[in-house]
């Protein structure tokens, strides 16, 4: 949401589950995603793509590019708007992007320019709808965002963001064996979401009580805006040898990052104002990250077709916030890890149409800010480190593709909710000792005529918590807090994590001739049942679902036009009812144990429709 409609702007998107390359960014830890913005466009283009659908959503794109100009340089770039009503009441978006980038090619050496951003202003929608709302067509978009206001909802309780991404980049062929890349980059985010609070403890907001005709006012309804103010900057390198025999590839790399943050808060308005001052701040925390990392990769020939790779990284994180000490006094401090991830593999062709691989790997991750500021010093969070073993074996030929991937996961000192508070009372993410994820993920495809192609993918998984202790709040018949009640789990699932996600995609390409094409697609996705939460509870998890869309492209090239395409997708055409997220808070009132559960729920049928001009 931070960079709308950035897509358009990617060549091409590598989404990957495990540990990544060291090449892929020193935190790859449980999956990584790579994009690739640096096509080159040897001659001048320009589209523009207009589309509409559903919930009065409206795209418009606009993008260009100078092709080669003196074969040196280049310029592209992408104007962007999106705008809906939403599926949800009020569950507005107005998003806005730009991206611009310009390259300076040389004979052995290239220096690219990227300057994009991304600014979102959405309608808060965060709240979900009671499980009794789910089955219920007309009450599955309500939204009680807002609603604190007394009449008409809030019209402004929305999450305003904007990022800004600066990037130089520069590759050279330093010889036929040698290559060097760096890369400075630069971004600042800046940003806030705002609530209306009715009848808020003024003490909370740093208000102080107000006298009105002889009564004590400490309560008042107000506005509150809590603010991001971000800077990420720093820079990468890598430098490449290939021997003379092409046997042996050599990377070294590494880089070093800092990101600081100031999060904040304000009160814009309230009923009562006290003595409170406009910019006046209830609360503020200031935090910094040093990140450096450098590797080291060798991926080397042993025989025709068989080629293995080792890869060390050296990692080393450097926190610095403001937290709480044993006393509940704000306190400066700081954490200081040091990660050692190695991997290696071994890969396989034994004939152009089958190849096997073998990999493992090791990856640490360090807790997040507020893994460690909702936590006194006393109790630190530990690193979470991951083992990931893959196996696996694709096959093709002209007709035919398939794929299997075995995979084992295990996590040492994972971090997990398990409704445990703090003795500041805040829930906190606690370490599990053992944890994993291990299944077997499948892909094939088929040719069935010249015309239409059948894709199929699946993934079976199994992915536990070997043991742990959940908290859960006590209370009595007034609703007074007791404590918490803890309960030990055992080889329970891990949350929003499905044993079962398959999906299809069946194609025709009715027309395909030089100027013209007709092309449909059918596409359907199954997901298994999710539990909202560690404890393996069937009553409190997300049903199966499946849904399916259709899709059908037709394009046209003129004399005068590169490209004239139109584009229908409709989605969810059997009109299913399904959520896809959820949160749930577990607790005992008297006797009984009670969960109360938030869903978010996904439109039915629904259309976008998109004209696109290319020339």
């Amino acid at each position: 949401m931070n960079l709308p409609d950035f897509m358009t702007s990617a060549n091409d998107v590598q989404i990957q589950r495990g540990v990544g390359s060291s090449t892929n960014g020193a935190g790859a830890f449980g999956a990584s995603i790579n994009m690739n913005t640096a096509k080159l466009h040897e001659e001048a283009y320009g589209n523009v793509n207009l589309g509409t659908g559903s919930f009065n959503t409206f795209r418009r794109n606009v993008t260009f590019g100078s092709g080669l100009l003196n074969n040196k340089f280049t310029l592209d770039g992408r104007l962007s708007r999106i705008t809906s009503d939403g599926y949800v009441d009020r569950g507005s978006a107005d998003l806005n992007s730009y991206y611009l980038s310009g390259a300076y090619i040389g004979k052995r050496s290239s220096l690219r320019f990227n300057l994009f951003s991304g600014h979102e202003i959405t309608y808060q929608a965060w709240n979900g709808i009671p499980a009794s709302f789910v089955d219920d067509p007309e009450m599955r978009t309500f939204n009680s965002a807002g609603t604190a206001k007394e009449g008409e909802p809030y019209e402004n309780e929305v999450d305003n963001y904007r990022q800004t991404h600066y990037q130089l980049l520069y590759d050279s062929e330093l010889n036929p064996n040698w290559q060097l890349s760096w890369a400075l980059h630069y971004t600042k985010g800046s940003g806030f979401f705002e609530n209306y609070e009715g009848d808020a403890n003024m003490a909370s907001y740093s208000l102080s009580p107000v006298e009105i005709g002889g009564e004590t006012i400490d309560a008042s309804d107000l506005i509150q805006r809590r603010w991001l103010d971000n800077d990420f900057y720093g820079g990468i390198f890598t430098l490449q040898h290939q021997s003379t025999d092409k046997k042996a590839t050599t990377t070294l790399g590494g880089g070093y990052n800092i990101y600081e943050g100031l999060h904040f808060g304000e009160v814009i308005w309230a009923r009562f104002a006290s003595e409170s001052e406009w910019g006046d701040r209830y609360y503020e925390n200031d935090a910094t990250k040093n990140d450096f990392n450098i590797y080291a990769k060798l991926n080397y020939e042993l025989a025709e077709g068989l080629n293995a790779y080792v890869d060390l990284q050296y990692r080393a994180v450097d926190y610095t916030f403001l937290g709480f000490n044993d006393q509940l006094e704000n306190v400066t401090q700081d954490a200081n890890l040091n990660f050692f991830n190695p991997k290696a593999g071994i890969w396989y062709q034994p004939n152009p149409k089958s190849e096997m691989y073998l990999s493992f790997a090791v990856a640490n991750r360090e807790p997040n800010r507020n893994d460690y500021t909702e936590n006194p010093i006393s109790v630190v969070p530990k690193p979470e480190r991951l083992y990931n073993t893959e196996l696996g074996y694709k096959w093709q030929n002209q007709k035919t593709a398939f794929g299997a991937n075995l995979y084992y996961m295990s996590y040492q000192d994972q971090l997990v909710l398990n409704g445990q508070i703090n003795d500041v009372g805040e829930y906190v993410r606690v370490n599990v000792d053992n944890s994993y994820r291990a299944g077997l993920e499948l892909v094939a495809g088929i040719a069935l005529s010249k015309q239409v192609r059948l894709d199929l993918n699946a993934t079976f998984s199994d992915n536990k918590v070997k043991s742990f202790t959940e908290f859960i709040d006590q209370y009595d018949e007034n609703f007074n807090w007791l404590g918490q009640q803890a309960i030990v789990r055992e080889n329970t699932t891990l949350a929003f994590s499905p044993s079962v996600i398959s999906g299809a995609d069946l194609s025709w390409e009715a027309v395909q001739e030089a100027r013209q094409q007709l092309t449909f697609n059918l596409t359907g996705k199954y997901v298994g049942r999710q539990y909202i939460d560690n404890s393996g509870d069937k009553s409190n998890a997300l049903d199966p679902y499946f849904f399916s869309d259709i899709g059908v492209r037709y394009s046209v090239q003129t004399k005068d036009l590169k490209d004239i395409s139109l584009r229908l997708l409709v989605r969810n055409i059997t009109d299913n009812l399904y959520e896809t997220n959820a949160w749930s808070y577990r607790y005992q009132f008297g006797n009984d144990t009670l969960v109360d559960q938030g869903f978010y729920p996904q439109a039915g049928i629904n259309y976008l429709l998109g004209l696109s001009v290319s020339f």
